[in-house]
């Protein structure tokens, strides 16, 4: 196999594994594990009934997208889906550092967002259910899909934000 000399932004390389886990690898050149990533999300999707899950969430009908939902299988997606967009971001990075003939980046980016995203997404799939019989205001989040969604993304940029307080704290202790 040729290596290419092509520039991959970390960026484009998250946004295409937020679309679907494993174009991000597929993106970066790495299409047998990008293969595997995208069988994986197939396979796990219809066994959670995931899309079933999320047409029934956008029509508002809660009750239903927590019924067809299968959180034996759906507890495996966002670990799967948060790692897919850490390593696609990363591995862009260290591809870049192989073309410009730079030393590999001595810590990856974005951990305490991902590690965190993970944990919310599943507590948020988990403890939906909370959300059922509420307030209307709040009925969005008694979803699987918009719960866990909703808790990911503020756990994340928690875990973001306290990623970079440990950062800066490591750097004065250095200093």
């Amino acid at each position: 196999m040729k290596k290419t000399n092509e520039y991959k932004s970390p960026i484009a390389a998250l946004f295409w594994s937020v679309t679907m886990i494993g174009f991000g690898q597929i993106y970066n050149g790495q299409y047998i594990f990008g293969a595997f990533l995208v069988l994986f999300e197939i396979s796990t999707n219809g066994l959670s009934s995931l899309n079933t899950s999320i047409v029934h969430s956008f029509h508002g009908d809660h009750q239903l997208a927590h019924d067809v939902f299968n959180h034996q299988w759906g507890l495996f997606y966002p670990s799967v889906y948060g790692f897919s967009m850490w390593q696609a971001y990363n591995k862009a990075i260290v591809i870049n550092c192989q073309r410009e003939k730079k030393d590999y980046p001595k810590e990856t980016y974005l951990t305490g967002f991902f590690i965190l995203f993970v944990m919310g997404m599943n507590l948020g799939v988990y403890y939906h259910d909370c959300f059922l019989n509420g307030n209307h205001f709040f009925s969005f989040l008694s979803s699987p899909i918009f719960n866990g969604l909703c808790w990911g993304i503020i756990f994340g940029f928690a875990g973001h934000l306290a990623e970079k307080y440990i950062k800066s704290k490591r750097k004065k202790f250095k200093e």
